[in-house]
């Protein structure tokens, strides 16, 4: 993490239909930055309607080579910065600190993702499951946002569990991903 820790008050927003046209418009200046991306996606809470969220839009993407380089240097001339330097994994944020860009190298870690997405736009019981795990972990002061996510590892463990069923049953397959 480039930076080290940083104590943010975690609140909690009401589903906002701004989200995802804000995440249209990051999807334009991602596309032109990365001519190579593969997959540009709205992921996280804010990408699920109905579902309360950090005002953060999370995105996602896949590219087609993995050069860390080539795409930190895009990324920031195109006004990211960037947070996460990992082996498979790139985190870019604005400088509002209020839309995060990861880009994995892992197949696996993008289709979890998209997977836990899609489940929680289908399922009003884990979704209202997870919302009230979120706000109430919001009530608490954490040293690190980090702390925050991984203090949802359990609910997501399990909710993901259970869409990772349906996507082996059920689970129509998106023109935006492969089958699993």
């Amino acid at each position: 993490m480039i930076g080290g820790p940083e104590a943010r008050a975690i609140e909690i927003h009401e589903y906002d239909s701004a989200w995802p046209k804000r995440f249209v418009h990051e999807r334009a200046r991602i596309a032109a930055a990365l001519p190579h991306a593969t997959l540009i996606e709205h992921i996280g809470s804010t990408s699920v309607p109905g579902l309360g969220a950090k005002p953060i839009v999370d995105i996602i993407v896949s590219t087609d080579p993995f050069d860390a380089d080539r795409i930190t240097a895009s990324l920031e001339a195109a006004g990211y910065q960037l947070r996460v330097l990992e082996p498979s994994h790139l985190m870019f944020r604005t400088p509002a600190l209020d839309v995060h860009v990861h880009v994995w190298s892992d197949q696996a870690q993008t289709e979890r993702h998209l997977l836990f997405r899609d489940w929680l736009r289908e399922n009003d019981t884990d979704r209202d499951r997870y919302e009230a795990v979120k706000r109430e972990l919001a009530t608490k002061t954490w040293r690190d946002m980090n702390d925050y996510a991984d203090a949802k590892s359990p609910v997501i463990v399990d909710i993901t569990a259970r869409a990772e069923a349906w996507d082996r049953s059920a689970r129509p397959k998106s023109p935006t991903r492969r089958p699993a």
